[in-house]
């Protein structure tokens, strides 16, 4: 499959998933997304539009972020990582936004990482 219609089908999935998927005060939406060397998770109040909270293998506050990198095993330390934080913010419960990636693999664990964790999906 050529790149550009690869990247046009992920684009439309994303849209897809977006337009049903969306976080209150109470439930936030918790919004993964992998690039090739970074993992970036948001908690995001849509209502109010607001950033609750976030975690990234880029962030300050996690330890032996030189090591973390983008694949299954740095998705389990991150997801731990989101748990931990969304728990300090009191947030218990949340709405899951892969952003069009499919889940398995990473998202996947990640997510597993983060329901061991404590959030509730």
């Amino acid at each position: 499959m050529r790149t550009d219609k690869k990247h046009r089908l992920g684009r439309l999935r994303h849209w897809r998933i977006r337009h049903k998927v969306s976080g209150v005060k109470d439930r936030p939406r918790m919004s993964v997304r992998f690039t090739g060397e970074n993992i970036y998770v948001q908690f995001i109040d849509d209502a109010a539009r607001v950033t609750l909270a976030s975690v990234s293998t880029m962030h300050k506050s996690v330890a032996d972020r030189d090591k973390i990198s983008a694949n299954v095993a740095g998705a389990r330390k991150i997801g731990a990582l989101a748990a931990e934080a969304a728990k300090s913010k009191g947030i218990s419960a949340v709405v899951f936004d892969r952003s069009g990636a499919r889940f398995h693999g990473k998202v996947k664990a990640l997510a597993d990482a983060a329901r061991e964790a404590g959030l509730k999906f």
